[in-house]
């Protein structure tokens, strides 16, 4: 399959401008990226896992043929809401969670609030958010102290049922797919992602934390291009 487009779905808490230097690397392609709607500044606003895979299936069928690049979360809601669609050339997934049906973000971190970096919080009339209480070294550990802040300031709240809702079904299993692990990576451990990794095709390693979309753009956007053509 001849691709047209790239799509970026971001991960929890993330932005489209995060990704911003990545797509300036991959000037080569029709980048477009998703904006999450189970990530932002309002949690009133917050909806779920199963409305961002809505979001992200509308999104891939104005394509003609796209590979979707799916960081972290973002690869929860790719992975049920893909089964079906016949133009996606290949899922890659960047430090993220090919997952099985049945299994969810929280469900493969048991007894942690939800993650051990991150903080559940609850108000009244509104569904439950969750924020990140070290965000410096959980996402951004191997970038300058300025773009660090920088990229802190931008992050949102996360729906907490976005974490907690199962998988009906497995994209991977019917669509080609690729992995990257980020080796300095402090939220998702590097034995996790070999472990997910295990369930695709084909695998890629860079030596990043979980943000290389700002720390090493144009690695990555390398090792894109050779998943693209592969």
């Amino acid at each position: 399959m001849t691709v047209s487009s790239v799509l970026i779905v971001p991960g929890a808490w993330h932005k489209p401008d995060h990704y911003r230097p990545l797509i300036d690397a991959l000037a080569d392609f029709d980048v477009h990226i998703l904006t999450l709607t189970s990530s932002g500044y309002e949690p009133a606003e917050l909806r779920d896992m199963y409305a961002d895979a809505d979001a992200i299936a509308r999104a891939v069928a104005t394509y003609e043929s796209v590979v979707v690049i799916a960081h972290s979360y973002g690869g929860v809601p790719t992975t049920q809401a893909l089964t079906k669609a016949r133009n996606v050339a290949r899922i890659i997934y960047l430090a993220s969670f090919p997952l099985e049906a049945g299994e969810s973000l929280v469900s493969l971190n048991p007894g942690s609030a939800p993650l051990p970096w991150s903080k559940r919080h609850r108000r009244r009339g509104i569904g439950d958010f969750v924020s990140v209480t070290t965000p410096e070294s959980v996402f951004f550990n191997d970038l300058d102290r300025a773009t660090a802040a920088h990229a802190v300031a931008q992050l949102g709240y996360q729906s907490y049922a976005s974490m907690r809702q199962p998988l009906t079904t497995t994209a991977w299993k019917t669509i080609p797919s690729t992995y990257i692990v980020c080796e300095a990576d402090n939220a998702v451990p590097v034995a996790v992602q070999e472990s997910l990794a295990e369930r695709v095709d084909a695998v890629y390693r860079l030596s990043a934390s979980h943000s290389p979309f700002l720390s090493q753009p144009a690695a990555l956007a390398r090792l894109i291009r050779q998943a693209v053509n592969a």
